[in-house]
Formats: structure tokens, sequence, C-alpha cells
């Protein structure tokens, strides 16, 4: 989930709680930890509503900072004949396990065969043949570009394309931006290693 403007600075202080999204499905598990830019949090809660349905008095507002049920509406993006989601949360203090690995400039050589082997499983598992050294030197030579004209560059589907981007991430490898991605130190590090 990312956050725009005001949005991001109420997420990292803690004053925003509640997010209003339209999306196709839910993008977000209850009880899972996410990296945002504003921060990491977890999701406590998230359900379906009706935008129309949605009023002035209603309590998610406030933590929503959205100053009535016209604004609310008038934010949501997407297709309007997507579903809407309330999704309640709060965000996670303390370093995040990820951004630590990200930051890591040099791989042992203990590293770097956990990674060959994780990447290698993952290329093993794959429907649509190996991808984990393309994707990385795709976000290499192409970072900030939406993940939609990346997964068109090699032939596939944005939404598996994006799944196989957070495997990445997931390992320390890339960073999400505002618009598409960037390998993290670790990324780089590793495709150094790799002679790429």
């Amino acid at each position: 989930m990312l956050f725009a403007g005001s949005d991001r600075d109420g997420v990292a202080s803690g004053q925003i709680t509640v997010a209003y999204r339209r999306w196709a499905e839910p993008r977000v598990v209850e009880g899972r930890i996410y990296r945002t830019n504003a921060g990491r949090i977890e999701i406590d809660s998230i359900r379906q509503v009706n935008p129309d349905l949605i009023a002035d008095g209603d309590a998610d507002l406030e933590p929503a900072d959205r100053r009535n049920a016209r604004d609310v509406r008038r934010r949501l993006r997407g297709d309007e004949s997507l579903p809407t989601f309330l999704i309640r949360f709060h965000l996670v203090e303390g370093p995040d396990p990820r951004e630590e690995l990200a930051a890591q400039t040099e791989l042992s050589p203990d590293d770097l065969d956990d990674l060959r082997a994780r990447l290698g499983h993952f290329d093993e598992l794959s429907h649509h043949g190996a991808w984990t050294l393309e994707t990385l030197r795709l976000i290499q030579t192409r970072p900030a570009t939406r993940a939609a004209d990346l997964a068109a560059a090699v032939g596939r589907e944005t939404a598996p394309f994006k799944l196989d981007v957070r495997k990445l991430k997931n390992l320390g490898l890339t960073y999400s931006l505002e618009v598409g991605y960037r390998l993290s130190p670790r990324g780089a590090a590793y495709l150094d290693a790799e002679g790429n």
C-alpha cells in the first residue's frame, strides 16, 4: 500500500489508521505487516463497503483524515465499478528487518549461496521459466518504470509479475517506489557477484 501527500505524513505519525481503497480484490490480509512509503503497518481488519452508504458521522472518517463522506468518495481512485474496501491498520514501530537486509552492500559467500538457492527455487517453481535474474536486470536498467510496462517488456501479465517482484523485495533485493521499483544495495551487490 502506498500513501500520497498528507496521507503519507499522517500514517507515518500514527494519526491516520484507516484507509479506503478501490480494488478489484483485497490486496492486503488481516494480521499481516506491510512495508509502505509511510513506514510499516499491520492490518487490523479489511472489509468491503458501499461508498454510497458512507455517512458524515461515521467513526472511520477522522482516523482516515477525511472531512466528510463526500471527501472519501472524491479521493477514491480507480474504476468506479470496482469494490471499495475499508482498511484499519496501525503503525509498527522499530526497524524493518527487510530494510536492514536491503541495505547490505557486501555479501558473504554464505549470503550468496543462500540467495542463489532461494532464487533458483523460485525459478524451478515457476510456470513461465526462470525469471529471477531477468527481472533483477530489468529493474536495474529501468528503475522507476511502471510495473505494467516492465511486465510487457518480458511478455508477462502485470499481476503475476508484481507478485514475483514482491518475492525479490522480501529477500531485500528491490525497493518499491511510487512508480515502479529499483534495486536495493543488496540487489546490486548480488548482480555484481553474479557478473551482471
